[in-house]
């Protein structure tokens, strides 16, 4: 599952090629698409020439109430993002119980250390780890397990509590 808007940023694109890698060697998984913008028509013509539209799957805009229903679908959340300051639909996907993929590129790469992480540009790992999610049961459940962890540390609170440390630090150092 990818979420997002459709745009060169979030890495579509890099999704799709994904999926034909994945494609290539399990002919049963379904791939979907959640969001729109300026690169969905280029994207579904991509689909259409790489010949595997039938397992890839556009939804346009989804409510709230849409997206927690597609979580339950879905096996695993890839965020094949280019340039990314942080990524929520990362922490969103966990939250559901959807193991995630990111990249090396996105901000919540700095939070989730025991996540999944590839360059957005290398698509053969980023395959290759839905693969083995998607093949080994104990890797998914492991993986779930690292980062739900991790997000239950990710809070503001703790947030705000280096911020105030770091602060106190600088406001000691120009004190002496």
């Amino acid at each position: 599952m990818f979420l997002g808007r459709i745009t060169h940023q979030k890495g579509p694109y890099f999704f799709i090629e994904v999926a034909r890698r994945v494609l290539e060697k399990r002919s049963d998984v379904q791939f979907v698409l959640v969001g729109a913008g300026d690169l969905t028509r280029e994207m579904i013509e991509h689909v259409a020439n790489l010949r595997i539209g039938k397992n890839v799957h556009f939804t346009g805009f989804l409510d709230v109430d849409q997206v927690r229903e597609i979580y339950q679908l879905a096996d695993v959340y890839v965020m094949p993002s280019v340039s990314e300051p942080f990524g929520l639909s990362a922490l969103e996907a966990l939250s559901h119980n959807v193991p995630a993929i990111i990249t090396k590129q996105s901000g919540v790469a700095e939070i989730l250390k025991h996540t999944l992480i590839s360059d957005f540009w290398d698509t053969e790992d980023i395959a290759a780890k839905v693969l083995a999610l998607l093949e080994y049961p104990a890797l998914r459940q492991t993986s779930l397990a690292n980062e739900q962890k991790e997000l239950r540390a990710a809070t503001w609170g703790r947030t705000a509590e280096k911020l105030i440390e770091i602060y106190k630090n600088i406001i000691k150092r120009f004190k002496e």
